[in-house]
């Protein structure tokens, strides 16, 4: 925590302005973006995904727009790791695993695992708290998902 931080009191602006959705796709942005580049395709992807799910639905088309655009401006504001962290801290452990979940499906979607991809999976199940064998089984349940 900064000096600014501390007597300012902003460390913890971005936690308290994150409700569980904002949260979910933090997460699966982050995963999906974390080889440094996020196409027009992944985004769709990744609107057309989270637009399937319960935690949702109550989000049409522009809404989920501006979610992103949100988004991506905490991400320039914040900094990746506030945001990062401000995120996991606003999800139940079911929505840890599911956003696992997601994220691995919409990483390993594309068919090419890149490098950073690889090492943000593994220390994204980690820091939201999962065990081995629950990463590992979602990882297992998803490439077999994927090989049709």
């Amino acid at each position: 925590m900064g000096l600014f931080d501390a007597v300012l009191g902003t460390e913890n602006q971005t936690q308290t302005a994150l409700n569980p959705a904002e949260a979910f796709a933090i997460i699966v942005l982050a995963a999906t973006a974390s080889d440094g580049y996020l196409s027009v395709e992944q985004a769709n992807s990744i609107t057309f995904v989270l637009s399937r799910m319960k935690l949702f639905k109550s989000y049409p088309h522009e809404m989920m727009n501006k979610l992103f655009e949100k988004i991506l401006g905490l991400f320039q504001g914040d900094g990746f790791n506030n945001l990062f962290n401000a995120a996991k801290d606003c999800l139940s452990q079911d929505l840890r695993e599911a956003a696992f979940a997601v994220a691995t499906d919409l990483v390993l979607a594309e068919g090419i695992v890149a490098e950073e991809e690889k090492n943000f999976l593994n220390d994204l199940y980690q820091a939201l708290g999962l065990s081995r064998e629950i990463a590992v089984q979602i990882m297992q349940v998803i490439l077999i998902k994927n090989q049709g």
